[in-house]
């Protein structure tokens, strides 16, 4: 998906667009790294506008992905969806190469140079943010039992798991005289 800078001077410009996600290397290597799997094709609509010297995008991305939840291993399918804003400016060819604090404005803005704008970078972006990074396929999973590995969202498996903390194990050797 792409903005062409001189179109969207006169007038603004609606984009849609639906690409698989190896249409998007980022997503790819999510996938091939097992964060998850896309089960849908990414789809984005996108509302570019210019005002003053930057252009203005503003648009949803959604998909959907199939994870596996980190508490009781469970595959489970989830929807992506985020919508999001960026303003382009013209690169100038600045290079800082020093750190400095970027404004808020700074961390929703991105540049570009010649006379077209690809979004793709960006939507991929906004799908690989609302990826969780532990996802679960409920909150109140009960996850895995430590001694026997059984679910414990299908029930109790009758293992005592109130048992020695091992983190706090050692205290227990400690004697106080009074």
């Amino acid at each position: 998906m792409k903005i062409e800078i001189e179109k969207v001077k006169k007038k603004q410009v609606d984009l849609s667009e639906a690409e698989p996600a190896s249409h998007f290397p980022a997503l790819m290597e999510m996938e091939k790294a097992g964060e998850c799997s896309f089960t849908a094709p990414v789809t984005a609509q996108v509302s570019a506008v210019w005002e003053y010297d930057h252009v203005r995008a503003a648009g949803k991305v959604e998909t959907a992905v199939r994870l596996t939840c980190s508490r009781c291993l469970a595959e489970y399918e989830s929807s992506v969806s985020s919508e999001f804003t960026i303003f382009y400016t013209e690169a100038k060819g600045e290079e800082l190469d020093e750190e400095v604090e970027l404004s808020d404005e700074e961390l929703i803005s991105a540049s570009y140079s010649g006379d077209e704008i690809d979004l793709a970078p960006e939507i991929a972006e906004q799908v690989m943010l609302e990826i969780p990074y532990k996802p679960l396929c409920k909150e109140s999973c009960l996850g895995l039992c430590p001694q026997c590995g059984a679910d414990l969202n299908a029930g109790e498996c009758g293992c005592d798991r109130g048992g020695i903390n091992l983190k706090m194990a050692a205290l227990k050797k400690i004697k106080i005289e009074k």
